[in-house]
């Protein structure tokens, strides 16, 4: 049986209040919405959804944009458990599709903001330093963005080795991968690369290799292991906000976890350098309220730096960030993937499993700066002498991290 609650104007302060976006105000009301849906308290979900819907727009400022993303996620939650007693239609407006990118709109979205740049850079200078002297240089991509990040670290090979190596890029292709999408398939994509490559002098062949997160990129693993290498070849493992989504041990009674099996096979495949970029927030908790508060105290950030950004851009942009939230906060199981840990446990994974962390030379810093100069003011970084990371920063909060890998 529900309990009955009647919200009353005093408990919640007034709609044209709220109207101003106040943060923590928001946050509680989601707090109470979410252990109200998971106690199948129908009424006071409905009261605190309506609440929601009517001081956070989906067009208003950055809180009340955030605030909505998390509505509409906590609606889908609603549904999915309580389906007699919720429903979507009519309480919300369509939410924004996911775009699929042309390989020239991606290029250009990575580079609205430094989310992603920074770990290019932080990485393909670790890469470039790792693989002086080799005649062939081996890079296993696992990576959200589709390659973005090897443009520019061909265009550094060509211009500040002695001599260019050979350039192997193998990448994993899968059905079930996250946004951002791409609306090419990796054999055009790798065939651009080469195109590309040629132009730069360097010699480049490109593997797809089918491969799922869902079981540690097993498939991936295995075929590195039977993976003819050539003499003098460096083998690069550069890990771009991927390894996120490899199972857990809050998913799996599996001891060890999938996680911890892939980190531990990769290290015995004793790679020259493993590059780990992430965001740096924990998404694992088993207690949703728990999940919502630490993913709403994140993703506030990438929607307050979306405010000077084009409309089109804006909505590209927000979607993929509610696509994120909506997994969080309505999916559990097996369909929950974004399952983001903080530097520090990645750190203790990278460690138990027998790596050791190297420092980022000063010119990738002063690189990294003048890359941030480019960008809105706000965006900082920061070196940890403690674990040897750099850290991407915006108005001071940690935003994501940059971590350097050799086997010890």
């Amino acid at each position: 049986m529900t309990k009955t609650h009647i919200l009353s104007p005093t408990r919640f302060s007034s709609l044209k209040s709220l109207r101003g976006g106040d943060a923590n105000f928001m946050e509680q009301l989601l707090l109470h919405c979410a252990t109200a849906i998971d106690s199948n308290d129908a009424t006071l979900a409905h009261q605190i959804l309506w609440v929601l819907n009517n001081v956070a727009p989906s067009d208003g400022d950055s809180t009340q944009r955030l605030t909505s993303s998390f509505l509409r996620a906590l609606l889908s939650r609603a549904v999915s458990k309580l389906p007699s007693l919720f429903s979507t239609v009519g309480f919300l407006p369509p939410a924004d599709e996911l775009h699929r990118f042309s390989v020239v709109e991606l290029a250009g979205f990575v580079d609205l903001t430094p989310w992603h740049r920074f770990g290019f850079i932080a990485a393909n200078a670790a890469i470039l330093t790792a693989v002086e002297g080799y005649s062939t240089v081996h890079i296993v991509d696992i990576s959200l963005t589709h390659c973005m990040q090897i443009p520019t670290l061909i265009d550094a090979m060509a211009n500040r080795l002695n001599k260019p190596p050979i350039l192997k890029l193998t990448v994993v292709s899968s059905s079930d991968s996250p946004p951002p999408f791409i609306n090419i398939s990796y054999e055009e994509l790798g065939s651009k690369l080469i195109n590309f490559a040629t132009t730069r002098n360097i010699e480049m062949q490109f593997t797809v290799i089918p491969s799922s997160y869902s079981d540690g990129f097993s498939s991936l693993l295995q075929e590195l292991r039977i993976y003819p290498s050539s003499f003098n070849e460096a083998l690069v493992v550069n890990c771009h906000m991927m390894l996120r989504y490899i199972p857990e041990e809050t998913l799996t009674s599996s001891s060890p976890s999938i996680r911890t099996v892939f980190l531990k096979q990769l290290r015995s495949l004793n790679p020259t350098i493993v590059t780990l970029i992430d965001e740096d927030v924990d998404l694992t908790s088993e207690y949703l309220a728990t999940r919502l508060r630490s993913a709403f105290n994140y993703f506030w950030i990438p929607f307050d730096t979306t405010d000077t950004f084009m409309s089109e851009h804006r909505r590209w942009y927000e979607a993929e960030i509610s696509w994120k939230i909506e997994n969080v906060v309505a999916k559990e199981g097996v369909e929950r993937v974004e399952r983001t840990e903080t530097k520090r446990r990645w750190i203790e994974r990278m460690r138990e499993a027998e790596f050791g962390g190297l420092r980022v030379k000063e010119e990738a810093i002063s690189d990294l700066k003048a890359m941030l100069e480019e960008h809105a003011v706000g965006w900082g970084m920061k070196s940890e002498d403690d674990d040897e990371s750099l850290v991407l920063t915006w108005k001071g909060h940690t935003v994501v991290f940059a971590t350097v890998w050799v086997p010890v």
